[in-house]
């Protein structure tokens, strides 16, 4: 291009910047303004929609389009795009000469203010396994020890001895264990063979008595009456069972066990154990027992009517066991 030229006959011969010159306002060169590089008669090429050399970066394939091969745009601030929109510059990565950027590209990280990321939060799954893990431990253990602690209880009730205290008497169904004291006792003694105390007399009008002959001891209802057994050869010191074989008319009464001149326990039960009706002393003949304790040698028991107690029994034996037992 010469001064003396009034404009290129293609865009690649003019200057764009050509009216910055003397000898370019000389040759007529104005600022562009929309169309032309700013000479009289410039040309200005419209390129078609689609129209492209690939291999060739987009924005250089425009500034040629625009402004020819020859000196470069002025320079345009880069728009930033908003948030989540892609830059009104942005070139697709075929675009580029090689093809898409192989580089790693830093990502957009969620999360308020633009902070760094955060991957999984592992430590707190971590505590979250442990603790089910420690509640799974803490039931077993509680299972376990209520279940030992019912086997114990189990065991306790089983061992655990309805049996009356040495001041009382139960039925024969009640259940009572002990050791038996070791040598020989006295045989069973009938009505017969017992020391009658007062206004008490033999008997047998009343059918069941178990003694020979039916007989029994009657007539003890009023204080003072009683009957004594006085009891030879006892094997060694220790607790013994009274029973006594007896009747009642369809009610519970008690008298008081005298053991060797001295009051034992409470009042020795004599229950309607058999269930009787009201006055029916023949169905009233039962069996009741109470645990004395007695010494080696000769011992005296004495069954007797005091104030206080309900005498209305026919009594028709007595007999001994060693220990605490039930029949």
């Amino acid at each position: 291009m010469t001064p003396g030229n009034n404009g290129a006959s293609t865009p690649e011969d003019d200057d764009p910047f050509g009216y910055l010159y003397a000898d370019g306002q000389a040759n007529g060169a104005q600022p562009p303004s929309g169309g032309g590089y700013g000479y009289p008669n410039s040309v200005n090429r419209v390129r078609a929609v689609g129209e492209r050399k690939y291999g060739q970066p987009q924005q250089a394939q425009q500034q040629t389009a625009q402004y020819g091969q020859y000196g470069q745009p002025p320079a345009v601030p880069q728009q930033q795009g908003g948030y989540g929109q892609q830059n009104a510059h942005y070139g697709a990565p075929e675009s580029f000469p090689g093809g898409p950027p192989t580089g790693r590209q830093p990502g957009h990280q969620g999360g308020g203010g633009g902070g760094r990321g955060r991957g999984p939060n592992t430590k707190g799954l971590l505590i979250g396994a442990v603790a089910v893990v420690a509640a799974v431990v803490i039931g077993i253990a509680v299972a376990m020890a209520n279940g030992d602690s019912n086997t114990d209880n189990k065991a306790d009730g089983d061992q655990t001895s309805t049996a009356p205290s040495a001041s009382t008497s139960a039925s024969p169904s009640e259940s009572a264990t002990g050791e038996e004291t070791a040598g020989k006792l006295p045989d069973p003694v009938d009505a017969k063979t017992l020391t009658l105390g007062g206004s008490a007399a033999l008997a047998s009008d009343v059918q069941g008595a178990e003694a020979a002959g039916g007989t029994y001891v009657g007539n003890l209802n009023q204080v003072g009456n009683s009957v004594t057994w006085k009891v030879d050869d006892i094997p060694s010191d220790g607790t013994y069972t009274l029973f006594a074989e007896y009747s009642v008319p369809g009610a519970d009464q008690e008298m008081t066990l005298t053991v060797n001149g001295k009051t034992f326990g409470s009042k020795f039960g004599l229950d309607n154990f058999a269930h009787a009706p009201a006055g029916d002393y023949v169905k009233g003949w039962t069996t009741s027992y109470t645990w004395p304790t007695l010494t080696k040698g000769t011992n005296t028991l004495t069954i007797s009517c005091q104030d206080g107690d309900k005498c209305d029994v026919l009594i028709d034996q007595l007999r001994l066991k060693a220990g605490q037992v039930t029949k």
